[in-house]
């Protein structure tokens, strides 16, 4: 089944080099929408359905880990699984995001392998 998937990420290159590698392993897909901070993957929320977020947790006006607890706040988009991307050093955010209700997390760089493992386990 194709997903609609939403990438959040204040960079653009990121964003593209994301939806390639969900290209290269070949997830199928419907829709990718992208945002560059919270407050935009929020109004997009509030015009589409999405299957599964990816987003990073450093972004300027609304930050990934303020992103998820306005998500995991809201009835209809709680069930959304979302995988923090980072490239944090510091363990102390990934485990903020997992306790805010994250569904996992990749550090930058990723690979394909790793993107599709990631969702497998999650659709």
């Amino acid at each position: 089944m194709p997903l609609d998937l939403l990438i959040v990420d204040d960079s653009a290159a990121i964003r593209k080099i994301l939806t390639r590698v969900l290209h290269q392993a070949e997830v199928p897909l419907r829709t990718v929408y992208e945002a560059g901070d919270g407050v935009e993957a929020l109004a997009i929320l509030k015009e589409k359905t999405v299957d599964f977020i990816f987003s990073d947790i450093n972004m300027p006006n609304m930050d990934g880990l303020q992103f998820l607890t306005e998500l995991k706040s809201n009835e209809q988009w709680k069930k959304v699984p979302v995988v923090m991307i980072t490239t944090e050093g510091s363990q102390a955010k990934v485990m903020e995001a997992a306790q805010l209700g994250a569904a996992g997390y990749l550090k930058k760089p990723f690979t394909p392998d790793q993107i599709k493992d990631k969702i497998a386990g999650l659709i």
